[in-house]
């Protein structure tokens, strides 16, 4: 049973950081192709930061240059560091793999705001 548990959000202003974690069961994050996805209320679910099974990553311009996907192997856990928050980036963060995705855990809320 393919399961993943979203941890690390909360609130935090313009310009703070969180660190993401994603601790998967059932599967093997360094298997597959990665990402991590947010949704805003009212938005459609977006992929914000991807990393392959070679470990290439990639991400979309908007969060370009302030989060980093990683993940540690031996704790089978992925992680998204977020770096100068800002209000835009308010939304409930999943992770998954990228493909035969259509198990989904909670999810964890990050909310920027002053």
């Amino acid at each position: 049973q393919v399961q993943f548990v979203e941890s690390g959000g909360g609130l935090v202003q313009p310009g703070g950081s969180l660190r993401l974690s994603c601790a998967a069961s059932g599967m093997i994050i360094g298997n597959s192709a990665m990402a991590w996805y947010r949704q805003a209320p009212g938005k459609q679910r977006e992929w914000v930061a991807l990393i392959t099974q070679a470990g290439n990553t990639n991400y979309i311009a908007s969060v370009k240059g302030r989060f980093t996907i990683s993940r540690d192997g031996a704790k089978n856990t992925m992680y998204l560091q977020m770096n100068n928050l800002k209000p835009e980036d308010t939304a409930v963060y999943y992770c998954n793999r990228i493909s035969q995705n259509n198990i989904w855990g909670q999810g964890t809320q990050v909310t920027v705001s002053s």
